[in-house]
């Protein structure tokens, strides 16, 4: 084994999850737009906690990219300057890139913990593939591929600035998720690579349904991706205090997602009596199936208790660590190495 690098990539992964959590608080608050900007928040590196620090004032130092409110509209420091009795404009440029100006000073904070919580995860990845060049001879992958998390990290920050850009669009939002998992995705290869112990291979047909059911969770996750979506424009027509709405007359997507998990279950407990039978670890199934079961009962909770508290964000962390246990177990299988040891 690996050590350093399994340690490393490991905190990694728990770092992405954190942040994956995080980022789902901040949707499930209505959050997105506490901070407007990118990657400052109003122009600051420490956001503000009132509404009047957003004010003009006089006598005050401006530093270049501060901004204020002024007549519903954001203006930004073109350069750095202290202000007089009275407002220049042409100390100020309109931001353009969206028109929301509403502060709420614990969205502002939720989302500036997010974005915390980011640079933290990025810089743990980094570690990772600083450490992960002691093997660069010998693992030629780690390096690689941790390379890769490094590139993904820093693309996910720049889409993280669309996503605020564009004021939340969906589809943005989307791909950010997206974009999450193929980070996961890496970490676990450098994970499962820099692990030692060989795995026990199941038989070619029990092997052809864990892969049947990695692919029909993708599926489900495609799925789940169009229902939120769909509730996020619903939540735009009817408001953030009328869940009862925000599944009113889904689309089709939403009754194929709520009929696959059957199937998902079904499959599972095939796979589970299978991995008995032949005498296979079997920790990830029932870890698999404990992800399945909770994620049905917290889309019933969703679906007919109208959204409780805490739903939204557990439903998508608990997708993100089912997709992982899947393929992190097939990691396993392919790469014939290593039991799952933490």
């Amino acid at each position: 084994m690996n050590k350093a690098v399994f340690f490393w990539s490991t905190w990694a992964l728990l770092s992405v999850y954190l942040v994956i959590l995080a980022g789902a608080v901040v949707r499930m608050t209505g959050s997105g737009m506490g901070c407007p900007d990118w990657p400052k928040c109003f122009g600051y590196l420490i956001p503000p906690t009132e509404r009047s620090q957003l004010d003009w004032q006089p006598d005050k130092s401006y530093k270049k990219g501060n901004v204020i409110i002024l007549d519903n509209t954001l203006q930004v420091a073109i350069q750095t300057f202290e202000s007089g009795d009275t407002i220049d404009l042409k100390n100020w440029e309109v931001y353009t890139k969206h028109d929301y100006t509403t502060f709420n000073a614990t969205h502002t904070w939720v989302e500036f913990i997010n974005r915390l919580l980011g640079a933290i995860s990025g810089l743990i990845v980094l570690g990772l593939f600083v450490r992960s060049l002691w093997w660069i001879r010998k693992q030629p992958l780690l390096p690689i591929f941790s390379f890769f998390a490094v590139v993904g990290m820093g693309v996910q920050a720049w889409l993280g600035k669309t996503v605020v850009d564009s004021n939340l669009l969906p589809s943005k939002i989307s791909l950010h998720m997206i974009m999450a998992l193929l980070i996961v995705s890496v970490l676990l290869f450098v994970r499962a690579k820099s692990h030692g112990k060989q795995l026990k291979q199941p038989s070619k047909n029990l092997l052809m349904l864990i892969v049947g059911s990695f692919v029909l969770t993708l599926i489900q996750f495609g799925l789940g991706v169009d229902v939120r979506q769909f509730i996020d424009y619903q939540i735009k027509q009817a408001g953030s205090n009328a869940p009862q709405l925000w599944l009113d007359r889904p689309e089709i997507s939403f009754y194929i997602h709520r009929s696959l998990s059957l199937a998902v279950v079904v499959l599972s407990v095939w796979i589970y009596k299978l991995v008995v039978k032949e005498r296979l670890t079997q920790k990830y199934i029932q870890f698999i199936i404990g992800c399945i079961l909770v994620e049905i009962i917290l889309g019933i909770l969703m679906y007919y208790v109208d959204f409780p508290w805490g739903t939204q964000p557990l439903h998508l962390l608990i997708a993100a660590l089912l997709f992982s246990a899947q393929l992190y177990w097939l990691l396993r299988i392919k790469l014939k190495s290593y039991d799952l040891s933490i």
